[in-house]
């Protein structure tokens, strides 16, 4: 792993030690209902798929516990790289804290648009080793969905159809759902789905081919804000959709939006930075 870019802002804020992190976890992880990694969660994964187990296991489900936590605490103060290389040392439990760190990392922070391809591409790996050894975790499916999203994003969304990974991103996100209705961060990703489409190829192309249509974007965008009505990354995102599907006739609405998002108060790096970007759009 190169180096990676720092979080460009005071972390302490978002510095979950010792028990605070298991306290402040249902509200941290609303969004992703990712669980508690304690050592009964461990343990499960290891019962349900051996597989999982890092190379070199020793038997110790505490400090692997540990170590997955750890990995989560650097994610959420937005030590990003470390965060993927304590979850890596994880084996495949550790693939939604991997895989969600290097995907906001390589979507705020990396400028380079060859490295920030191959960061979503490897965490497409993992999710995909993830879904053979733990095909019933939402986020298996999920993350998979989230880096081939903003993998198609960098290289453009009309390239990534012609590649058939629309296809793949909708799979993705209809397991994840049939799995976790309440994932807000999988409608929301789901709702620009719909959108991006209808963007790229129009309601009738995008209908017919993919599926996709402006009803079940805003949908999507509603669940998501009535499951997480603090995410900051559920009103931008619906402020994202609302512009590519009706353009400057819905301009107040999504301003609104953007707005909401600007004012809320991080709870982590990443909603930091996801609050960065409603400003910057407001500029």
């Amino acid at each position: 792993m190169s180096k990676w870019n720092a979080f460009p802002h005071d972390s302490s804020e978002y510095q979950y030690s010792d028990k605070q992190l298991e306290v402040a976890w249902p509200n941290l992880h609303l969004g992703d209902q990712v669980p508690f990694c304690d050592g009964q969660w461990v343990q499960s994964c290891l019962q349900s798929a051996p597989a999982c187990a890092p190379e070199g296991f020793d038997g110790d489900v505490a400090a692997l516990a540990d170590r997955l936590q750890d990995a989560w605490r650097s994610f959420h103060a937005g030590d990003f790289g470390l965060a993927v290389e304590l979850a890596e040392q994880c084996g495949v439990m550790g693939h939604a804290a991997a895989n969600k760190a290097a995907g906001i990392y390589a979507s705020y922070l990396e400028p380079d648009t060859r490295q920030q391809a191959t960061i979503f591409m490897d965490a497409v790996s993992r999710a995909e080793a993830a879904i053979e050894w733990l095909p019933e975790d939402p986020n298996s499916h999920y993350f998979l969905a989230f880096n081939l999203g903003r993998y198609s994003q960098s290289i453009s969304v009309v390239k990534a159809l012609k590649q058939g990974i629309g296809g793949k991103i909708q799979t993705a996100l209809n397991r994840t759902l049939e799995l976790e209705p309440a994932h807000a961060e999988a409608h929301t990703a789901f709702g620009m789905y719909h959108a991006e489409i209808i963007d790229k190829v129009g309601k009738m192309i995008g209908g017919m081919t993919y599926n996709a249509s402006a009803d079940r974007a805003i949908e999507h965008f509603e669940t998501a804000l009535e499951l997480t009505p603090d995410s900051p990354i559920a009103h931008i995102e619906y402020g994202n959709g609302l512009y590519l599907l009706f353009g400057d006739r819905r301009l107040e609405e999504v301003t609104d939006l953007y707005v909401k998002a600007s004012e809320m108060r991080a709870r982590d790096a990443m909603e930091k930075l996801d609050i960065d970007s409603a400003l910057a759009e407001l500029e």
